[in-house]
């Protein structure tokens, strides 16, 4: 592999015949099989970081599952894209579990587990995950999702998760029949060198188990929302106190309150520092003050949450909270806003969900604009839309993004597209021609090298000859030379490194803009 591998799978994909070694670089993955043949070849969006065979499809057949340092998750049958997932941080690591599920680590602390496109579950911790496996803890017949934390802790978790801590960091997870009877165990290595091993419980066992952690799990909810009741029941009592000892200031809060939300787009201000944004207007239907706003959303903010608290003296019934999506990427907000009148001690909690659009960075143009030369044309069959439809822009990322979101909202599987974009087409042709540039400095400074290695041979055996006859005055000529060509060598040597550091990025550029052509 010319340039490294940084992640490794060796399995059956697709309809190979053979099982293939799958090696992930450089915005590339190269399949090889027994005899070094490489049959299997494909590109991705950048540098890719995991891998997984499973059966992603159901099919009967693995489907590669790729993650990159863009944050996406892409599923390859043979050699073309099926399926696509983004993330919110680079994907460390990906593994196959039951059926067509598979789980996934991320850089910034991130554990879960997809169903096909659909993500079942996530948590997020503020250590990092060093390593994921798939392992049936509790011989239930489902393998659970084993985690290695970085600050020792190994946890395994489906449906319903549970954890079990450690002293050691772990280095990595891997299953085998070490105890020769017939049963696979769970063998964890830790960087000190202790390795420890786990048997999975019997059947008799694990059900007693469960009878008792159900029961004991029951008891802590039941425990648990009968708390939360009490306080609740307490905070209602305060306000309506409260409210009694003067209702002049109307401290208790009115029944009929509600909480209207409601996007738009902010141009920003230069004068004020305020690039573009997206704000959340929140707005209550009567003269009640929202004291704080809490939002919880992937991959927008630091942390996945945000809090809004305005001063005292700029309390009002309605806030706007801007908003800066990294993507254009559906998200999720979940929204907390603390609500009460002046001078309340209790507030109300208002919880709601509202969904920032893919696309909600965009504004439609007040003045006219030079329509750009890039464009993607097709043809919609739908009632909905029937004829030819056009779309200029000068990021081909982002028309590819528009193309698959109609095509997903129409549910169509097939759609002929035309896209013509002269500005990348005479990017590429300069970056075809920056890689021919350092290829031939490349070979070059490969040739000089090798003149240089022939001298050097021959200045030792000379210098080695005029010391074995006492000639000292010869001997230091020559080794003086031997020195002159060795720093000559040096320097070609550090000339060669940024030659090559150039050229990775060349070629990083080239096969990230392949997957569109």
């Amino acid at each position: 592999v010319p340039d490294g591998g940084n992640a490794i799978v060796v399995g059956r994909l697709g309809q190979y015949p053979n099982p293939l070694a799958l090696v992930g670089g450089n915005c590339s993955i190269h399949g090889f099989d027994a005899t070094g043949n490489d049959p299997f070849w494909t590109v991705t969006g950048d540098n890719v970081s995991s891998l997984a065979l499973s059966d992603f499809s159901g099919d009967g057949s693995n489907e590669l599952i790729v993650g990159s340092e863009d944050f996406d998750i892409r599923v390859f049958s043979n050699d073309e894209i099926i399926a696509e997932m983004t993330e919110t941080d680079a994907v460390t690591a990906l593994c196959p579990m039951h059926g067509t599920r598979f789980g996934y680590s991320l850089g910034n602390g991130t554990v879960g587990v997809y169903d096909k496109l659909s993500r079942w579950w996530r948590i997020k911790s503020k250590n990092q995950a060093i390593s994921i496996y798939n392992y049936d803890l509790d011989g239930d017949g489902v393998p659970e999702l084993i985690t290695g934390w970085s600050n020792g802790k190994v946890d395994a978790r489906n449906d319903r998760s549970g954890e079990d801590n450690f002293n050691s960091v772990v280095a990595g997870i891997v299953q085998g029949d070490y105890k020769m009877d017939g049963r696979n165990q769970l063998l964890c290595c830790s960087v000190d060198g202790e390795i420890r091993g786990y048997q999975s419980s019997s059947s008799e066992s694990r059900f007693s188990l469960m009878d008792v952690n159900i029961e004991q799990e029951t008891v802590r909810e039941l425990s648990q929302r009968r708390h939360n009741l009490i306080m609740e029941l307490r905070n209602y009592e305060e306000n309506n106190r409260l409210g009694s000892g003067d209702t002049s200031y109307g401290y208790s809060e009115q029944a009929n309150t509600q909480l209207q939300t409601g996007l738009a787009i902010s141009m920003g201000s230069e004068e004020k520092n305020k690039p573009p944004h997206v704000e959340i207007a929140l707005a209550t239907t009567n003269d009640t003050l929202i004291r704080a706003v809490v939002i919880f959303a992937e991959g927008i903010f630091d942390g996945e949450s945000h809090v809004y608290h305005p001063r005292e003296s700029a309390l009002s019934n309605n806030v706007r909270v801007p908003i800066y999506p990294p993507k254009d990427v559906p998200v999720d907000l979940h929204i907390k806003a603390a609500v009460g009148y002046k001078g309340s001690l209790h507030f109300h909690i208002f919880e709601l969900t509202r969904q920032l659009p893919r696309f909600s960075m965009y504004a439609l143009c007040t003045s006219s604009v030079d329509v750009p030369p890039g464009y993607v044309k097709f043809k919609i069959n739908e009632r909905v839309a029937r004829g030819h439809v056009a779309i200029h822009s000068h990021d081909m990322d982002l028309a590819a993004d528009i193309v698959q979101a109609m095509a997903t909202y129409l549910n169509i599987e097939d759609l002929q597209v035309e896209a013509e974009f002269p500005k990348e087409f005479e990017e590429l042709t300069t970056i075809l021609e920056r890689v021919q540039e350092y290829q031939n400095t490349r070979q070059r400074l490969t040739a000089d090298m090798a003149d240089n290695s022939g001298l050097i041979k021959a200045f030792v055996v000379r210098a080695e000859d005029a010391r074995i006859i006492g000639d000292m005055q010869s001997m230091k000529k020559w080794y003086g030379e031997l020195y002159a060509v060795n720093q000559d060598m040096i320097s070609n040597y550090k000339i060669r490194v940024n030659n090559h550091h150039e050229l990775l990025a060349c070629l990083k550029q080239l096969e990230s803009q392949k997957r569109w052509w």
